[in-house]
């Protein structure tokens, strides 16, 4: 049971969507754009389409709708399915643990983004204020 609008789990469920929506963006950002010190100095344009380039845009795009509240839960879904290709992709092949594959971010916004796509944005919202949710 997802709680009430009036609820501090709701408000709470807003304030960690804003701050994963925001470091997600980040990363993003950081593939796409080169900010932040890039992947190995640039952006990911530089290596064309590409799984990292296709990545940076779902991060770079989704980011920004976590952040705000808007269309959550379907982002939410599609950033989830990213992070567990990443995590299988990338680190499961150097070991099985998160912490010595150096993937337990990746794990962490999985489960974090797959939470998001079944409790919804919570109060704070664009998805709340667009659609009136009560």
């Amino acid at each position: 049971m997802v709680a009430n609008a009036g609820s501090s789990e709701a408000w709470v469920r807003s304030l960690m969507r804003i701050v994963v929506g925001f470091t997600f963006m980040e990363h993003g950002f950081q593939k796409l754009f080169g900010l932040f010190g890039g992947v190995n100095g640039h952006g990911a344009a530089v290596h064309g389409f590409s799984l990292i380039f296709v990545a940076a845009v779902l991060e770079s795009v989704g980011g920004p709708l976590i952040l705000l509240g808007l269309f959550t839960r379907p982002a939410a879904f599609i950033l989830s399915g990213e992070m567990a290709v990443a995590y299988f992709m990338v680190h499961f092949p150097r070991s099985f643990w998160p912490i010595v594959s150096g993937g337990e971010l990746a794990v962490v916004y999985c489960f974090v983004f797959l939470y998001l796509s079944a409790a919804g944005a919570g109060p704070l919202s664009l998805d709340r204020m667009i659609w009136k949710k009560k």
